[in-house]
This record gives structure tokens, C-alpha cells and sequence, in this order.
């Protein structure tokens, strides 16, 4: 088994211990800003924060990381970014998430260092005997259930939840569809964690949203991991 570093594995479990996983989307957050969505999530409880702004300047989705990664040192949690290294290492999250048509987990380790977390999607079953899964630190699994945040997203179902947690022991993100009425049943079939988007950026208030999802999957507070000591 590979060695990994105290920070490293701390942000890991303060992962599998966050139940809910905000996904910023400025275009559909109405009039919102992704800042406005994730100060109102933070504030409710929510510890993970991943920039994904696919539409905008790379400028824009720079200024929305920096401001992202100001709240989330605030409220102790973590900021991720989806598919930009670049984005990552200038804004100094905590971590990437990458799909499979990305970069390698092992290329980009290499980039992003021992210390951050490197996030995996996963699609379809045959993609849990990869090599990429083994150095992976995380797993986002899905289109659990049907979505429009995701155009080209394939709908999986409950079972490849199942599947991925009977073969890894990482912790496991379901992401699409998510709602408040079924994020329970995504956390019964192997998630640790789910992850939303419009769920929240398009809530009419995306705190009260958030404490419900919360509620939904059964997090408290009193889970959350201890910082590892320094040295």
C-alpha cells in the first residue's frame, strides 16, 4: 500500500465525512454568484466546495477560486476543481477532481503534489479495474439519477454505487440527480458523500437547502476529522 501524507489523508477523510459536496455552476445560479451559493452552503454546514465553471472566462472562474478558497479556509473545509490543474495550483486548493477523459491520476499527482487530493469520476463498472482507481483518492460516482446540469451525463443507477463500494475502500461521491429526497438512498447503496449543483445553486435559498441535505444523509458536526498535527 502506498504511503501518503498526514494532510492528505486528513483532507480524505474530511471528505468521506462531509455528506454533502457543493459543485459551483455561475449559469445556474440564477442572478447569484457561486461566492453568494457557497457562503450561504458553508455557513450551513457543507465542507466541500468544488469550482467548476464551465461557462465564463478562465479569468472569471480564477477570481470566483480565489474568493472560494478565502471561505472555505474560514469555515476549516475544503475547495476542489474540476478538471484545471492550472485553476488549482493558482488558486491553492486543496485538490482536483478529474474525469475520465482528463489526465492520468499518476500525471497528475506528479503536477499537483503529494499532498493534494486527486478525485476520480467514475461512469461505468469495466472503469473500477483501472489503475487509475488504485491511486485515486476518491471516487465521484454517477449520473446516480437522471440530471440537466450535465448534458452529456449517463444515467447509471444505484448500481454502480453498489459496485464501486464493494470494490474500493476510498470514500465515494454520488453526483446527479441529487435531490433531498433521494440523497438517502444514494448513501444506502455506498456513498459517503453527495455532490449537487443545482440542488443548491438553484434553491431559493440555498442554506436552508443545504441543512436539509445535510439532514438527508445523517452528517453532524461531530464526525468531522481533527487537523493533523504540524511536523
Amino acid at each position: 500500500m502506498t504511503r501518503i501524507s498526514s494532510l492528505r489523508r486528513w483532507r480524505r477523510e474530511q471528505l468521506r465525512a462531509a455528506g454533502v459536496y457543493l459543485v459551483t455552476e455561475e449559469a445556474l445560479s440564477g442572478a447569484r454568484t457561486s461566492e453568494e451559493i457557497a457562503r450561504a452552503a458553508l455557513g450551513a454546514g457543507v465542507r466541500i466546495v468544488q469550482l467548476r465553471e464551465k461557462e465564463g472566462t478562465a479569468r472569471r472562474a480564477l477570481q470566483i477560486g480565489l474568493a472560494l478558497r478565502a471561505l472555505a479556509r474560514e469555515h476549516r473545509a475544503l475547495l476542489l476543481v474540476n478538471d484545471r490543474l492550472d485553476l488549482a495550483l493558482a488558486t491553492g486548493a486543496d485538490g482536483v477532481h478529474l474525469g475520465q477523459d482528463d489526465l492520468p491520476v499518476g500525471v497528475a499527482r506528479a503536477i499537483v503534489g503529494p499532498d493534494a487530493l486527486i478525485g476520480l469520476s467514475i461512469t461505468d463498472p469495466g472503469q473500477l479495474d483501472e489503475p487509475d482507481v488504485r491511486e485515486a483518492d476518491y471516487l465521484g460516482v454517477g449520473a446516480v439519477f437522471p440530471t440537466d446540469s450535465k448534458a452529456d451525463a449517463r444515467y447509471t443507477g444505484l448500481e454502480l454505487l453498489a459496485a464501486a463500494r464493494a470494490a474500493v475502500d476510498l470514500p465515494i461521491v454520488a453526483i446527479g440527480g441529487i435531490t433531498v429526497e433521494n440523497a438517502a438512498a444514494a448513501v444506502r447503496a455506498g456513498a459517503d458523500a453527495v455532490a449537487v449543483i443545482s440542488a443548491l445553486t438553484a434553491a431559493p435559498d440555498p442554506g436552508a437547502a443545504a441543512r436539509r441535505l445535510l439532514e438527508a444523509v445523517g452528517i453532524g458536526g461531530s464526525r468531522r476529522p481533527a487537523l493533523p498535527e504540524a511536523g
